[in-house]
């Protein structure tokens, strides 16, 4: 019966012993799926919701918010050049299909990174609220009583003074709204604390990722961007049919939300270096122009330059282009005039060595009075580097010897089929070149001035004396950029706050010791490690010690093993 009562009580303790380990153990605990607890949906929801508002999740979704930026930024998107889309199409035949499959030709308006991004604002806006209230919270009550052991606090001091407790604990009081702390006497102390702003820059710093979401939603939403090619003495008003190119976002209306204003490009006035290692490098690149507001607004003047665009109703008019347009006369076999104008030619290099073409499309007839089309591919160079040189390459981007080179063709231009051309190229497959005297392709290099002859009598192309110049323009409406932009200020002066900041609690004591002496402590607490608390507390109580200085130290009490005088009975 014994051995019985010794083996159970041997078989308790090693279960003791046992449970005991399991406690302190960090390995896994293995359980079965089907006994764990059931939360149900609302307690699925519940965790989703914790977990979604939780502070590392949001800097989570940041990230792969980040990351899922870096595709836009590498790959041709089609909100941005459909042309470069194309191409990459043609080059990829492979990769296309998977990037389409993925949405990475449009990957800002993709599914995936809408997720991310309405992710990452929920659980902003979920982890904001509570914390908010939580904080207003904190600022109605009052800093919390003494601990007993002040002692025991990372920062602390203490001295005896011969002040009065009740002097001790006026004197701290004033001193530390003195020093912009929150305080209150509470029993036979004062308590402090300082540093709200640090909780508030950190509030700040999430409201205005917030605000900066918002912002570039509905920049991208409202927007409207397109772009304008205007010659010197033309002109654009700011409706759809006018734009060379235009995009714009989901809910932006195109027949009510465009700006009525228009604008003339008066001249363009450009300069360049002439001499050293920046040789034409431009100096002076301005758009002069005038502008009216609405239909029947006055006329104004205004010079837009790269950096400075012109601001018309909320829309923006930006300079992002500039090159020439030489003055082309075309006459048939009988003199008649069937064509004189500016062409703008599209430049290639930073000279602006410039490619483009010339098209007649109606109004022209051959020798024998039937209907055709012309076609000429043009090369412009503003400053010619001089016969024998065997180049059509321009030596400097100012006009200082222009020259114009073309090769001529006749046939069908190919624009009565109805599809869009470039402005800039000619499409010559159902085109045959005009042949010179010895059976070659007609080509010819005009000076200013000068004339190429068509054989058989087809006509003449005249290079006039006019070159004109065009500038290319940039229409745009962003709406939210401002707010983004205070966005972007509030957010770097609310993570400023929240870095350099600390918040932290001061207590001071003042109680009568066992002896009548009152015994003065002072601690400090941080909500994070510094080293300049333990400083400020040490600058703290040198103020407070000028008010209740240090008594002076008591006599040491007699040592019992030292001998004792003899009475004085005893010495007689």
């Amino acid at each position: 019966m014994s051995k019985t009562k010794t083996e159970s009580a041997g078989t308790s303790v090693e279960s003791d012993e046992q449970a005991a380990g399991a406690q302190l153990s960090t390995a896994p605990r293995e359980e079965s799926v089907l006994s764990g607890p059931t939360l149900g949906v609302i307690g699925w929801a519940r965790w989703f919701w914790r977990q979604l508002t939780s502070m590392r999740v949001a800097l989570l979704l940041l990230f792969m918010l980040s990351l899922g930026s870096i595709p836009g930024s590498l790959i041709p998107q089609t909100s941005v050049d459909e042309g470069k889309v194309a191409d990459f199409r043609e080059l990829h035949k492979t990769l296309s299909p998977i990037y389409d499959d993925l949405g990475l030709f449009h990957v800002y308006s993709s599914v995936w990174f809408s997720a991310i991004y309405l992710l990452l604002f929920i659980s902003l806006i979920g982890c904001i609220v509570p914390r908010t209230w939580q904080f207003v919270g904190q600022l109605r009550s009052r800093p919390p009583a003494a601990p007993k052991r002040l002692n025991r606090l990372p920062a602390y001091t203490t001295w005896r003074t011969d002040a009065e407790p009740e002097q001790v604990r006026e004197a701290a009081l004033a001193m530390m709204k003195s020093r912009r702390y929150r305080a209150h006497p509470t029993g036979d102390a004062v308590a402090a604390e300082k540093g709200y702003l640090r909780e508030t820059g950190n509030l700040l710093f999430h409201t205005a990722l917030i605000v900066m979401l918002v912002s570039f939603a509905t920049g991208q939403l409202f927007k409207s961007e397109g772009g304008k090619l205007v010659v010197e003495g033309g002109g654009f008003a700011n409706t759809l049919t006018q734009y060379d190119d235009f995009k714009s976002g989901t809910l932006f209306d195109k027949d009510h939300d465009l700006a009525p204003f228009s604008f003339q490009l008066e001249k363009f006035d450009g300069t360049y270096e002439r001499t050293g290692p920046q040789r034409g490098t431009p100096r002076v690149y301005e758009a002069h122009v005038k502008y009216a507001k609405g239909s029947d607004g006055p006329e104004k003047k205004a010079v837009i330059e790269v950096n400075s665009p012109l601001t018309v109703d909320g829309s923006k008019v930006h300079l992002i282009g500039h090159g020439y347009a030489p003055v082309v006369t075309v006459r048939d076999g009988k003199g008649k005039k069937v064509f004189s104008g500016a062409v703008p030619m599209l430049p290639m290099d930073s000279n602006v060595t410039s490619s483009g073409a010339v098209k007649i499309m109606d109004g022209y007839r051959d020798k024998t009075g039937k209907k055709d089309q012309l076609g000429f591919q043009a090369f412009f160079v503003p400053t010619f580097a001089g016969a024998g040189q065997g180049t059509m390459l321009s030596q400097y981007p100012g006009l200082d010897d222009p020259r114009l080179a073309l090769n001529a063709f006749h046939g069908s231009l190919g624009v009565d089929a109805g599809l869009a051309q470039n402005v800039y190229q000619l499409d010559k497959r159902k085109m045959k070149p005009f042949k010179d005297a010895k059976g070659a392709d007609l080509k010819q290099r005009l000076a200013p001035g000068e004339t190429m002859k068509l054989p058989g009598g087809a006509g003449t192309v005249t290079f006039e004396k006019d070159v004109k110049e065009w500038a290319t323009f940039q229409i745009s409406q962003q709406p939210g950029t401002q707010l983004a932009l205070i966005g972007a200020v509030a957010a770097i002066a609310g993570l400023s706050g929240s870095l350099f900041i600390q918040r932290r609690r001061i207590w001071i004591r003042a109680a009568r010791g066992k002896d009548g002496v009152t015994v003065v402590e002072m601690a400090g607490l941080g909500r994070s490690e510094s080293t300049k608390l333990p400083e400020e507390l040490a600058d703290l109580a040198a103020k407070l010690n000028t008010e209740a200085p240090t008594a002076p130290s008591a006599p040491p009490a007699p040592d019992p093993a030292d001998p004792a005088e003899p009475a004085e009975g005893a010495r007689a």
